[in-house]
């Protein structure tokens, strides 16, 4: 291409194309020919398949037992440390109505189990009182509202106040008890009589005396049953 054509940007003439590369090779006489080897498929033959069995097997998987963390471990020289969380308490008089390993399941179940009875018996109290205080001829709306104001303010005050008093009585009784080595009456009766008083020794001698009387002969109930039931 001149240097005019490269400024312009005109194509070279037809004329000047390269000639073409010849069509048909010089050997005359070459020519096509087919092949001469052919391919034969070999029926199948389904008794020499494998099964699953043959790569699935026994000798194939791996032992169970050496997958473990510890596996392979000597366990004659292995230092490990023995909980003994299934031991209950050997005092005498410290079984009861559920399995105690101590002061701590003692002080669980009895705070847990006498906060929610508190709780329910506070909150049948006050559904009885919100249905007496309402009006029989108040709207559906007005009632139910009574209801639940007396339910929420009878229940947990019931429930808190039985939950405090039940943790301070279990623990000063198992203290009392882990001193004296066993749990009887004695115990129960003088516990709750320490923690009743305790519960209202903001109030004066005598709300302390009634307290004190009140929970100490729950307490002896309690004991009576214990003792008879279990």
């Amino acid at each position: 291409m001149s240097l005019w054509g490269t400024l312009t940007g005109k194509k070279p003439s037809s004329s000047s194309a390269s000639p073409s590369t010849p069509s048909s090779s010089s050997d005359p006489n070459s020519r096509d020919t087919a092949p001469t080897t052919s391919f034969t498929s070999t029926p199948f033959d389904p008794t020499t398949a494998q099964d699953v069995s043959s790569f699935i097997g026994a000798a194939s998987l791996p032992d169970p037992s050496q997958l473990h963390p510890l596996a392979g471990l000597n366990r004659q020289t292995l230092d490990y440390l023995s909980l003994e969380d299934s031991a209950l308490s050997d005092l005498p008089g410290s079984r009861s109505a559920l399995p105690s390993r101590g002061w701590s399941d003692d002080l669980q179940y009895g705070t847990g189990v006498t906060y929610l009875g508190a709780l329910t018996l506070g909150g049948a109290y006050g559904f009885a009182e919100g249905l007496r205080k309402s009006p029989a001829f108040a709207p559906p709306k007005i009632r139910l509202n009574s209801v639940l104001n007396s339910v929420t303010r009878r229940g947990p005050f019931l429930g808190n106040s039985a939950g405090i008093i039940a943790m301070v009585y279990n623990g000063i009784n198992s203290t009392i008890g882990h001193y004296r080595g066993k749990h009887d009456s004695a115990n129960s009766v003088v516990a709750g009589a320490l923690s009743g008083m305790l519960f209202k020794s903001t109030r004066g001698v005598r709300p302390m005396m009634i307290s004190g009387g009140l929970v100490a002969g729950a307490a002896g109930v309690w004991a009576i049953m214990r003792k008879t039931l279990f």
